[in-house]
């Protein structure tokens, strides 16, 4: 079997690198579904058969080797299930919850907290793989840098895109020094030749326009550039109230306010997956006796169990919401998935704003900007973009709403 038939021409330049190019740190970035986690995946396991020969030559019987992620369930199921999917190669944690393969002691260190980190403190490493590598602090990557000090060691690491000031991009993957020993390989979707042309399609088509199709599809480093929402079309989906379907699924989002606007919207859902702004209710300088008013308005009109996504700032404000029979939970606030989720909405043409039930939306829409230092909105004319994005991310996310606590 030829090495093209199993990787593609960009994975087959990265493996070629590893196995000849001198280096101490490999980084394979880019698109989604690109192929970057499945060849570190074989590099990994080529890795641990070369530390295991490295430690035998020193007289080490216990060569130990860092596998980091963001979470326990990242590195289970970018690497761990994925090794046994690919490979057939199954590995079970010990007590102390490491792995054990070709010999090498393998400990898991999770990036996404400091607490993540205690694992390897003291550590000294054979080597490194780091999933998710830009989702992991600066200090904590350090951190796993420092540990890598057994001479030979090397680290491996994957990455999709952040913003270019991100410090992975510009530390390690722009860093041109030869002493520092580094190669980078960027992805971009078509990379990947192994993938379905109908899946890729369809991929492109869906994924919204700017900044999340940089990075999702062409790999790159990039913030957002000009308003958040480029997909949105007024003249297509603002509708009057005869074209709403009846027999929807309803929900509702609030963001609170009171020196800002507070807002709260109502949406609904079709068995199409179709999403309908019906209504916003925005002001401010409103005591939360007004918003529970509002809130239970909307209750007796929408149905006792519809369900608001509010924001967490404010628990005082959701408990007066709990107290008064509204039905009030967390929402989920995740920033960046919440604005792609809606964008996949508006991209896929399957959103939609009741042109009669809104006060302060088209106001917003238009001025809700990206923040080219943070690579986040702007934080401002967000309090209805907040609202929305509470409502309707909070209803598409894992594990749907999160209850009140």
């Amino acid at each position: 079997m030829a090495l093209n038939d199993v990787l593609t021409k960009k994975q087959a330049q990265a493996f070629k690198s590893y196995l000849t190019d001198d280096w101490r740190t490999l980084i394979l970035s880019g698109a989604v579904r690109a192929g970057k986690t499945y060849i570190d995946n074989l590099i990994f396991t080529d890795e641990l058969r070369r530390v295991r020969n490295l430690a035998r030559k020193k007289g080490d019987n216990h060569p130990q080797y860092i596998l980091a992620g963001y979470s326990s369930n990242t590195i289970y199921d970018n690497v761990i299930a994925s090794l046994e999917r690919q490979l057939g190669i199954e590995l079970k944690p010990d007590r102390h919850g490491h792995y054990h393969l070709f010999g090498v002691d393998i400990v898991p260190a999770y990036t996404g907290t400091a607490r993540g980190m205690n694992a390897i403190r003291g550590m000294t490493s054979y080597g490194a793989y780091v999933n998710e590598a830009s989702l992991a602090a600066n200090d904590a990557f350090k951190e796993i840098v420092n540990r890598c000090s057994e001479e030979g060691s090397r680290i491996i690491a994957d990455t999709n895109p952040d913003i270019p000031t991100h410090w992975l991009k510009k530390d390690y993957i722009d860093n041109k020094d030869p002493k520092a020993k580094i190669k980078a390989f960027n992805f971009t979707i078509d990379d990947n030749t192994f993938l379905d042309p109908a899946y890729v399609e369809a991929l492109k088509a869906s994924t919204p326009k700017g900044m999340f199709y940089d990075r999702a599809i062409k790999g790159l480093w990039v913030t957002g550039e000009g308003v958040v929402y480029k997909d949105f079309d007024k003249d297509r989906m603002t509708i009057s109230p005869s074209q709403i379907p009846a027999g929807l699924r309803y929900y509702a989002g609030v963001d609170w306010g009171f020196e800002h606007l507070n807002s709260i919207g109502v949406f609904g859902e079709d068995d199409q997956g179709n999403i309908f702004l019906l209504e916003e209710h925005t002001g401010k300088g409103k005591f939360i006796s007004h918003w529970v008013d509002v809130a239970k308005d909307i209750q007796h009109r929408y149905g006792q169990s519809i369900v608001f996504a509010c924001d967490s700032a404010r628990p005082d404000n959701s408990n007066e919401f709990l107290a008064a029979g509204i039905n009030a939970v967390n929402a989920n606030k995740a920033i960046l998935p919440g604005v792609e989720c809606v964008s996949k909405f508006m991209a896929n043409g399957k959103f939609f704003v009741n042109r009669e039930g809104v006060q302060e939306f088209f106001n917003e829409i238009y001025q809700y900007i990206w923040d080219e230092k943070t690579g986040l909105p702007v934080k401002e004319h967000d309090d209805v973009m907040d609202m929305m994005r509470y409502a309707i991310y909070t209803q598409h996310a894992g594990g749907g709403y999160v209850p009140w606590k």
